[in-house]
């Protein structure tokens, strides 16, 4: 993998994580895309960490908030919101890694993660914020996350959508799907790093991997800042059109063209 490639794959991976338009979507497509078939470890873990660098500076505020009263509400509701990923990714792992190295149903799912955020744009805003907020909000926004585990559904559109579906105040939603990105992030962050720790990391490639880091944790922090003004002046509805167009092009090259798949 080229510097070049390292860094579009950085932006892309921080772009994509936190617009709801799916992460792993769009790498699966690029990788297929510049034909790299066996993605780096090491490269993999060191995307996660950029973006998580960036929801932790961009959300420093309410993570020194939830270290200070690990017990208040938000946290507690953070781990009940966390708990359905931590169980399908125990359960259902290689279930996932086998959707993600087919790459098979790519245009369904973009198609999928469309069709949720039409419908979650077209609902009246809500008007829930942290004191209205329960535990079975929480719960189905984690289910949500759960379910976006799949290759191409947006983990941000998803658990943005849900809380929507909930009637969360659009502004809180957004929020809440970010702070809920933390330990899920962090999670794969850590399960691949006790990987990577057998394995060990190429010296040759450790500027490419700090490049690619930085790339993502900069466009993540862009991302989240867009997300943000998008949910409380916007609409999803636009995020719906790219990934439906997405979608069907990619269906139509399984189809006819199979220039990547």
């Amino acid at each position: 993998m080229s510097i070049i490639q390292a860094i579009i794959l950085g932006i892309v991976q921080g772009l994509t994580e936190f617009l709801p338009i799916s992460s792993s979507g769009h790498l699966v497509l690029l990788q297929k895309f510049f034909g790299i078939t066996n993605s780096s470890l090491a490269f993999d873990v060191i995307l996660h960490f950029g973006t998580l660098i960036a929801v932790i500076i961009f959300f420093w505020s309410d993570i020194m908030y939830i270290i200070r009263k690990p017990f208040g509400k938000l946290p507690v509701y953070l781990v009940i919101g966390t708990i359905p990923a931590v169980i399908a990714g125990l359960f259902l792992n290689d279930f996932f890694e086998k959707l993600f190295s087919s790459g098979q149903t790519l245009g369904l799912e973009f198609l999928a993660t469309g069709a949720i955020l039409w419908v979650a744009e077209s609902l009246r805003s809500g008007h829930k914020g942290l004191k209205e907020i329960t535990a079975t909000d929480s719960l189905f926004i984690g289910v949500m996350q759960a379910i976006a585990i799949l290759p191409a559904i947006s983990r941000s559109g998803l658990t943005i959508a849900g809380s929507l579906f909930r009637g969360l105040d659009r502004e809180f939603a957004a929020r809440f799907s970010f702070l809920l990105s933390i330990p899920a992030i962090l999670g794969a962050t850590v399960l691949e790093g006790k990987k990577l720790a057998t394995t060990g990391i190429p010296l040759d490639s450790i500027l490419t991997l700090l490049l690619g880091a930085l790339a993502a944790a900069v466009a993540g922090y862009i991302a989240i800042k867009f997300m943000l003004a998008i949910l409380n002046k916007g609409s999803l509805k636009v995020f719906s059109y790219y990934v439906f167009a997405l979608g069907f092009l990619i269906i139509l090259d399984q189809l006819l063209f199979h220039f990547f798949f």
